[in-house]
């Protein structure tokens, strides 16, 4: 047996004679903190039972383990049941549900001596026991598989990061107590082997296990010859002759440049391979036309850190629990989007995968981790699955989004229960499902629909190109005004790995590029009207375009056609607040936006609002300023100054009887008040607009109002509740001149008194 240096093996005897073979790092393999590499170790527990058509496996004790599967002797063996398995986390100490294992996975191709058949692993987590069962289909008591094991992996830790990532107690711990003690009887009596990574060790049955069948034995090891008769449950022979399909070449061909850029992938090294593991000298394809998409099943929750684990684990399952001589898949993507490097032989090369039984010798396979039966793809994954396959594809000229006919390797169904004759051509999607070639539910009913995407993503053109906005310009109706610089901004649905740039277009010509991973782009317009659009280009190649905008670009400032003006209004007046309305109107060229009142408070209007009803401060001067705005951000403004005066009764002349009235409620506290018909007061003054303020009651009478010494109004007074301060009357001019008002009693009959207050101009 090969011994490393850095390894130490041992073996114990655990519950019922079993023993358990493990491996434990020496000192010398501490990182520089003083955490522990730990290999990847591999357990097999025979599962067991006495009644036909079930095996199964107590709940058992095990050491560290994080994917389990299930193994059977013969490697085209179909297991027609299902296979179940529920494990003990290491952290909680809880068990979990039964969990279903993927039993329906493709055979090797060219079955050797030594291949088991196996279900897909599964990925559990850190966890420290298991149970399982194996039942056949229907639960009937039909023949099982002989050989039936339960295969646990431990991933180990291995990087670099991991080891910074990874305390060595657990290490340590399992040094000073290699083997676990069980707890009751549970623990199968035949026990469990374990196989480090640096000695690889045949998991087929040993000529003198009693697992092992007898000559002659259906479940016999499967004769090298790729002729071999065992068939798939459900599908036609998978032999076929030695021409039915391209031969491998076990030299490396030259690596021929992509029409699109390489994605980022992580390298077998970057996920700690252990290479003793895949001895054998790489083959190649001679091209690579068409991809097939799958998923590993497991669970989703992992997390990304744990991404290097989950794919040593299954290169560990491949390898010593089903005899293959690497990992099948050439790619392997997880949830966040991170390409792992699977088959060795260079990630540029055709290498010869084992992914998709009867089509392997003219594709590429890439694994999304995860169970995607149910739940989608993430989009990060999407789009690394599209990236691989569109540079992989680019490197033969192929288009991802075309078809290609693929020489079947196999005589079989599909999922769909579509035939396949071996040596026979049929029409394939560049990139294709698992399902499409072999009858098995992969890549699971979420991410099959999802390949449309994947096959677009790859192809080009950028998918939902839109503008959302244009900033430094203001919106009316589908037209943009700006005053020349503007930030465009857009969005696409296509992932910014795939873009190669983005391009700004005034009236058709470029006039700003931005990367791909960008969202705007910013220019300066000329005075006049243009288009605005975006063009992405693709990885490909290939460019979409926008819808165009119209954008104005104008410099011009708006006007005001009438300067802001001010005018008495009907009201309650004060002292400090005088009703009054504010006049003005304002035009642009292009688009007027908005008008603000300024000063001396804040407003905003509309662009056809050309009056508002405010109060003004008497006796004090006012400037009342005003801007107008246009939707390019031109503006101008104008101002005028205007004083509200309060003048009281006392200071109009008067004639005929005048009775003087005394109440907090009057302006000044006093007011006249008269039912002698004829009496007259007179106010002269020199403004642009006044008003009569009167108190109002229901006894109150009426009124003639002269301006200038004519009649222009009666007023009458007489109101439901009673009022006081009401400036009841009003007259504006178009300026400011010298003017007269009298008020004269009528001497109504039945309420003849009127009480006035005083009268207000502006000046």
């Amino acid at each position: 047996m090969k011994r490393r240096t850095w390894l130490t093996l041992a073996a114990v005897v655990v519950g019922g004679g079993g023993v358990v073979t493990y491996a434990v790092a020496s000192p010398s393999d501490l990182g520089a903190q003083g955490r522990a590499k730990r290999p990847v170790k591999v357990y097999d527990l025979t599962l067991k039972g006495t009644a036909g058509g079930k095996r199964e496996l107590p709940r058992t004790d095990t050491e560290q383990f994080s994917l389990v599967g299930v193994s059977w002797t013969g490697a085209v063996k179909q297991l027609d049941g299902t296979a179940q398995v529920r494990t003990r986390g290491l952290e909680g100490g809880e068990w979990s549900a039964w969990r279903d294992l993927e039993v329906n996975v493709d055979p090797p191709e060219d079955p050797e001596a030594g291949m088991r058949g196996a279900s897909e692993p599964l990925w559990v987590g850190p966890s420290n026991g298991v149970e399982a069962q194996v039942v056949h289909e229907d639960g009937t008591t039909g023949a099982l598989p002989k050989g039936l094991k339960v295969n646990l992996v431990d991933p180990g830790v291995v990087t670099a990061a991991e080891t910074q990532a990874t305390e060595p107690a657990a290490f340590v711990a399992e040094e000073s107590s290699p083997a676990a003690t069980p707890a009751d009887s549970t623990t199968p009596a035949d026990g469990a082997t374990a196989t480090p990574t640096d000695d690889r060790t045949d998991t087929s049955p040993a000529p003198g296990d009693p697992t092992s069948p007898a000559p002659g034995d259906p479940a016999s090891p499967e004769p090298t010859d790729p002729t071999a008769t065992a068939t798939p449950t459900g599908s036609a022979s998978p032999s076929a002759s030695a021409s039915a399909s391209p031969s491998p070449s076990a030299t490396t061909p030259s690596a021929p440049p992509s029409t699109v850029p390489k994605p980022p992938i992580t390298s077998r090294a970057g996920w700690g391979a252990d290479e003793s593991l895949s001895p054998d000298p790489s083959e190649y394809n001679a091209d690579v036309k068409a991809v097939f998409v799958h998923h590993t099943t497991g669970a989703n929750d992992y997390s990304c850190a744990d991404s290097a684990s989950l794919v040593r684990g299954i290169h560990a399952y491949h390898t010593q629990v089903s005899g293959w001589n690497d990992v099948g898949y050439n790619f392997i993507v997880d949830k966040c989007g991170t390409v792992f490097e699977g088959r060795k032989g260079g990630v540029d090369l055709p290498v010869l995968g084992a992914h998709t039984y009867g089509w392997n010798r003219e594709s590429t396979g890439i694994a999304v981790l995860g169970e995607h039966t149910s739940t989608s793809a993430s989009n990060a994954a999407l789009a690394s699955v599209a990236r691989v396959a569109a540079w992989k594809l680019g490197q033969y000229g192929a288009d991802p989004a075309g078809t290609v006919q693929l020489k079947a390797g196999a005589t079989q169904k599909n999922y769909l229960g579509a035939a396949f004759t071996a040596g026979t051509t049929y029409t394939f999607n560049r990139i294709s499902a698992h399902r499409d070639g072999f009858n098995t539910e992969c890549p699971g009913n979420s991410l099959y629909p999802q390949l449309p995407t994947i096959r677009t993503w790859a192809a080009g053109p950028v998918q939902g190109l839109k503008v959302t906005s244009i900033t430094g310009a203001g919106l009316s109706g589908s037209t943009y005004y700006t005053k020349g610089a503007i930030t465009t901004r857009w969005t696409a649905t296509t992932p910014a790995a795939l873009i190669s740039t983005y391009e700004l277009l005034v009236d058709g010509k470029v006039a700003a590029t931005a990367a791909g991973t960008a969202g705007s782009a910013n220019a300066t317009l000329a005075v006049g009207s243009h288009t605005v659009a975006v063009r992405a280009v693709h990885q490909s190649g290939r460019t979409t375009t926008s819808a165009a905008l119209t954008v104005v670009a104008d410099t011009t400032a708006p006007t005001f056609t009438t300067t802001p003006k001010l005018a008495l209004r009907a009201g309650t007046v004060n002292t400090t607040a005088v009703p009054v309305t504010l006049t003005w109107k304002a035009a642009d060229d292009k688009a007027l936006r908005e008008v603000k009142l300024l000063s001396p408070t804040t407003a905003t209007f509309g662009p056809t609002t050309t009056t508002s009803s405010r109060t003004a401060k008497s006796g004090t001067a006012g400037t009342w300023s005003m801007g107008a705005y246009d939707l390019a951000g031109n503006y101008r403004t104008s101002s005028a100054a205007y004083t509200p005066v309060i003048l009281q009764e006392s200071s109009a002349t008067r004639s005929g009887s005048w009775t003087t009235r005394s109440s907090t409620s009057y302006l000044g506290g006093t007011s006249y008040s008269s039912g002698s018909k004829g009496a007259a007061l007179t106010w002269t003054f020199t403004g642009r607009s006044a008003s009569w303020v009167v108190s109002r009651a229901t006894s109150s009478g009426q009124a003639y109002v002269y301006v200038d010494g004519v009649k222009v109004s009666t007023v009458d007074l007489k109101s439901s509740t009673t009022l006081y301060r009401q400036a009841i009357w009003t007259k504006t001019w178009t300026s400011s001149a010298k003017h007269t008002v009298k008020i004269v009693v009528v001497g109504t009959s039945g309420r003849p008194t009127i009480t006035t207050d005083g009268l207000v101009y502006i000046k």
